[in-house]
């Protein structure tokens, strides 16, 4: 059976600007078809692995392979083949939309119809807008049309939905998930968790410089061992003590009103089992699992820095 090549290869990757280390000793590889996320806090080390990968940061130390290419010495061709749309991006005030995707379009030898994109992104609408004048969601749709203007085989897509409203952001989403059906691998980088459990099929969470996980988001969390919580409103001053006593319960607490179950195995189904014999039928009764944002608490003992 032969193996399948990495379209991405990071071995042992370091930056330093001056005194500070923004990556220190990161290795990874991503496969062809992959939603791959770099995840972690703001100021971690992620837009930097992106921007070496991208050849637009020569790296300390290290070796990177994109599509079989050094992205230092072989940037131009590799540049033809690979879509960046970067948080920090910026275009005159003046310029078009259609103006900017036609003007990208020239730089490519294979590039695909931009009017497409634009009505793919939701765009068309802003076709003769200025660049000034479209708002936050606007600019950042329209910095990844531009990406993937050359019909990319890998696209860099670093913090995507940043300043969006939760509808744009899901529609956002779905366009990511888009490019995987298109073929495309992408490399996501995001500090929202959430987002990288919902779209990348592997996490490498990087904090600090440094890759401290690696694996699918569902293996990180599944790794983690965390307790599910079972909660349910309550009213009054009723203890609820008694449900510690259903099968793989662990611990019963109130919470800003809320009862609170915590445990393992078929939790829910034994606190609604427990709850019905008393004659008690909580509207509200939900279930919480652990999410890769547990895993990175975990992981790094502090709440995620925005």
């Amino acid at each position: 059976m032969n193996e399948i090549t990495p379209v991405i290869r990071v071995e042992h990757l370091h930056k330093s600007y001056g005194a500070t280390v923004a990556v220190d000793d990161i290795s990874f590889a991503v496969q062809p078809g992959e939603i791959f996320g770099l995840v972690g806090p703001n100021g971690a080390g992620k837009t930097t692995t992106v921007e070496c990968l991208a050849g637009l940061r020569k790296p300390d130390g290290g070796s990177l392979s994109i599509l079989g290419m050094d992205p230092v010495r072989q940037e131009r061709q590799l540049r033809q083949r690979i879509g960046v749309q970067l948080q920090q991006a910026a275009l005159p005030e003046d310029i078009k939309v259609w103006e900017a995707l036609d003007l990208f379009a020239t730089i490519y030898d294979n590039k695909v119809d931009w009017r497409a994109l634009l009505e793919a992104w939701g765009l068309a609408e802003k076709r003769n807008a200025r660049f000034g004048s479209l708002s936050g969601g606007q600019k950042q749709r329209l910095f990844v049309t531009l990406a993937l203007v050359n019909d990319p085989e890998i696209v860099f897509l670093d913090e995507i939905t940043t300043g969006l409203d939760p509808q744009a952001r899901r529609s956002t989403w779905e366009m990511v998930q888009k490019l995987r059906e298109h073929g495309k691998t992408v490399l996501l980088v995001t500090h929202f968790m959430d987002e990288a459990e919902q779209l990348c099929d592997r996490v490498g969470i990087i904090d600090h410089g440094s890759l401290i996980a690696l694996e699918s988001p569902q293996n990180l969390i599944r790794q983690l061992g965390a307790e599910t919580k079972v909660i349910f409103g309550a009213k009054g001053a009723e203890s609820y003590l008694w449900l510690a006593g259903v099968p793989g319960a662990s611990q019963v607490t109130r919470q800003n009103g809320n009862v609170v179950v915590s445990g393992r195995g078929s939790l829910l189904v034994g606190v609604a089992s427990a709850l019905a014999e008393r004659g008690l039928a909580p509207g509200d009764l939900r279930v919480e699992q652990a999410t890769l944002e547990d895993v990175f608490l975990a992981l790094t003992g502090k709440k995620i820095r925005d």
